[in-house]
């Protein structure tokens, strides 16, 4: 009887043992990807509708910025420069060392003396989201201009200014709900660079 009763309690033993290995094998993998590779993000608000949506569930590619550069058009996942701890999405309408003039309702992408002024080609974006405005804004070397498709109902580098390079958390890379809306690299949108 005690025989089969220890022969249990290695059983039990061996069956945690193995529990407990999965998880730190599981830890060791996923937490570097979380936190290096990519992460969930969940779209709260109308600042990129109808692009996205309130309540989408997103993941965010955070390892392609490592290696190369944000480009024109790309929709990101920034930090908010006022307060950190709070998550955006916006697409990435200006580089560094740009200047967005925004005219009525056209952009303007100025890059240099040497070179012709870039209208961009915003027929993506829902005439009625949009609303005449007349600003210029220089960018510095580190710097992008970011705004929302939805451009009446958007908190952006309109409102708050250049968004810094290190707020820029990744790219988005999956919609992943809902499921009528599953993309690869959802938003992306080609405006020349």
């Amino acid at each position: 009887m005690e025989q089969t009763s220890n022969g249990m309690n290695q059983g039990v033993r061996g069956w945690l043992d193995e529990i407990v290995a999965f998880a730190l094998i599981a830890l060791v993998i996923v937490v570097p990807i979380r936190w290096f590779v990519a992460q969930p993000f969940i779209v709260r608000g109308a600042s990129m509708e109808p692009t996205f949506e309130n309540g989408e569930y997103l993941i965010v590619d955070q390892l392609t910025y490592r290696f190369s550069q944000p480009e024109r058009g790309d929709v990101i996942i920034m930090r908010y420069p006022k307060d950190p701890s709070t998550f955006f999405i916006k697409r990435i309408i200006g580089l560094p060392n740009e200047t967005v003039e925004l005219t009525g309702e056209k952009v303007i992408i100025r890059r240099g003396e040497d070179t012709e002024p870039l209208t961009l080609d915003d027929s993506f974006i829902d005439p009625s989201r949009m609303r005449p405005e007349h600003s210029t804004y220089a960018l510095g070397a580190d710097e992008y201009f970011v705004m929302g498709d939805n451009r009446i109902e958007s908190s952006d580098s309109r409102t708050w200014g250049a968004l810094p390079a290190e707020d820029i958390v990744g790219r988005t890379f999956v919609r992943l709900f809902p499921l009528t809306r599953i993309a690869l690299f959802p938003g992306d949108v080609f405006l020349p660079q």
